[in-house]
């Protein structure tokens, strides 16, 4: 099974290196042979994108895409303020194997294709494929995530829309900074983070002044500023009539660039193949995106689909993890046999599989909720609304812990970098920060249930579809917990009610044994804290062949 090295040394000393029992790489897989994300797939009306999904599948589980992953990686960014001659250019460059993850992205449609597709289930094939490529790399996915949910802002303003929706959805990526009208496709960023503000957007200090063709002049400093080597972004600022949303270029119709400077690049716990940026804008040129004053309201749409990315970003780094604990404990042998057959290492994978399944599983059910309530399914909208704030704070908590478990079943050649699974966990906290922290969406569930009188009703009336006991006794406990939370219980009201939401999903849609695992101990409390503690009877062979 493992190739046996053998050297010797000069001088007749005796061999000393003897290489064996060591796992060999994971590479030439179908990285879509996922059970949860097929079933979830064809469930939500997208199984006409099978064929392609395996396609990319393939590609990401082949050592050539998973070279690039580790390259992005290995060679981050760079800033260059300025060119030889002491002209400002404000470019970011990247390796190579950057741009190869961003082509694959982008010609599979993963930043926008859903927005010009009239096609059922065209939102869920692209979460689908976006959890299958995130898998190879995460990083890359930021300015993805954010040229898909820029569009559904820009539909505040149709004149907007008119003039870049198209370059935004083209499967083209052209990379570099010229005028919009030259580029065969264009990418979006994002702007809202000041340092003063966090996330109290509304603190935001940038200044926006009208100009007499209808633009606005831009002034002020981001602290956080998303993929800054993008073509546009959506930027808040104060305008007279209040904060307000505005699409800001980089470079104007006449080919000169905008006064957006790049101030630098932040160091990053991980993300590290991604740009993010600090940056200042002296009076650049913008446009208002919807109306003056209503800023949050609009880029709530830009926001509220990049949540939706973080709980397929958090769902993919989970499967990742799982994946590869799984091979390595299935060719590394101890105490004479293969790891995944000691007993309590079963119990570990089992639990990770479990979490993780149930993560693709809701993951697939809010693609669905985004892709019908997009087409006009009022209800669907409102069940979103909440399920969604509740899965960001949740699972996005629950992949720190997973990846860390998912680590440990490599040991120590799980901690060194060639592992790659030190990259899964630094990443692993971002999609928790990223659009709102745990207390920010625990606080927009919250609100969503106080404001609209029809939101908690729509989640239970979804989770009461499932026909069992165990899920409509815990559906009564978290109503009890709902009318008695205030704001310092909402995080446990956010959990409750994904563990709900993923229990109910489970039961409906998933064999028995993983449904069973799930209630037991997210349900019934029969477990530890921490993974590995599920209880005995429980059929822990059909969780582990499931990943």
């Amino acid at each position: 099974m493992f190739e046996r090295t053998r050297t010797s040394f000069t001088g007749g000393a005796p061999v000393t290196h003897d290489v064996f029992n060591q796992v060999p790489p994971l590479t030439g897989h179908d990285v879509s042979s996922d059970a949860a994300l097929l079933d979830g797939l064809a469930r939500e009306g997208a199984d006409w994108a099978a064929g392609e999904l395996r396609q990319l599948g393939v590609l990401a589980g082949s050592a050539r895409a998973q070279e690039w992953g580790r390259l992005a990686n290995e060679h981050p960014p760079t800033l260059r303020t300025h060119d030889r001659y002491g002209n400002r250019i404000d470019e970011v460059e990247f390796h190579p194997a950057w741009h190869e993850l961003m082509g694959v992205a982008v010609e599979n449609g993963l930043h926008a294709a859903p927005w010009t597709s009239a096609r059922p289930g065209a939102h869920v094939a692209r979460a689908a494929k976006f959890y299958v490529w995130s898998q190879v790399e995460a990083g890359h996915g930021c300015p993805i995530s954010m040229t898909y949910a820029s569009v559904a802002a820009l539909r505040h303003s149709p004149a907007l829309t008119a003039e870049w929706e198209a370059a935004l959805a083209s499967r083209s990526y052209d990379f570099g900074l010229r005028p919009p009208h030259e580029k065969r496709g264009l990418l979006a960023g994002m702007a809202m983070t000041e340092k003063q503000g966090g996330s109290d957007v509304r603190a935001n200090t940038t200044t926006a002044d009208p100009l007499s063709d209808g633009s606005y002049a831009i002034t002020g400093h981001k602290w956080f500023n998303s993929a800054p080597m993008c073509d546009v972004f959506l930027v808040l600022a104060q305008a007279p009539g209040g904060l307000s949303c505005f699409l800001l270029p980089r470079v104007l119709p006449d080919g000169t660039r905008n006064a957006m400077r790049l101030m630098r690049l932040k160091d990053k716990l991980g993300n590290r193949s991604n740009a993010s940026a600090e940056v200042e804008y002296e009076r650049a040129v913008a446009y208002l995106v919807g109306e003056e004053g209503r800023g949050v309201r609009t880029i709530l749409e830009m926001v509220n689909m990049t949540r939706l990315d973080c709980v397929i970003g958090s769902a993919a780094g989970m499967r990742y993890g799982v994946t590869q604990a799984a091979h390595h404990t299935r060719h590394r042998r101890v105490f004479g046999k293969a790891l995944i057959d000691q007993p309590l290492m079963r119990n570990v994978l089992a639990d990770l599989a479990l979490e993780s399944e149930a993560a693709t599983t809701l993951m697939m059910r809010l693609a669905g909720a985004t892709d019908r309530s997009i087409a006009g399914d009022a209800a669907e909208g409102v069940f979103r609304r909440t399920a969604l704030a509740a899965a960001k704070y949740w699972v996005c908590k629950r992949a720190p812990a997973h990846a860390a478990e998912s680590l440990e079943c490599l040991g120590g050649n799980g901690y060194v970098e060639e592992s790659q699974m030190p990259r899964l966990f630094r990443e692993s906290p971002l999609n928790g920060i990223w659009e709102g922290s745990g207390n920010v969406a625990a606080l927009d569930l919250m609100r969503a249930l106080t404001r609209e009188h029809d939101a908690a009703e729509a989640f239970f009336t979804e989770v009461e579809l499932a026909d069992d006991r165990r899920v409509k006794e815990a559906a009564a406990r978290v109503r009890a917990t709902l009318a008695s939370s205030g704001e310092s219980g909402a995080r446990r009201v956010a959990e409750e009610m994904t563990v709900l939401l993923q229990a109910s999903l489970l039961v409906r849609h998933a064999p028995a044994a993983v449904s069973d695992a799930f209630c037991a101990s997210r349900l019934g409390g029969d477990w530890g804290h921490a993974f590995g503690t599920l209880p005995d009877g429980l059929d822990l062979e059909a969780l582990i062949e499931r990943c």
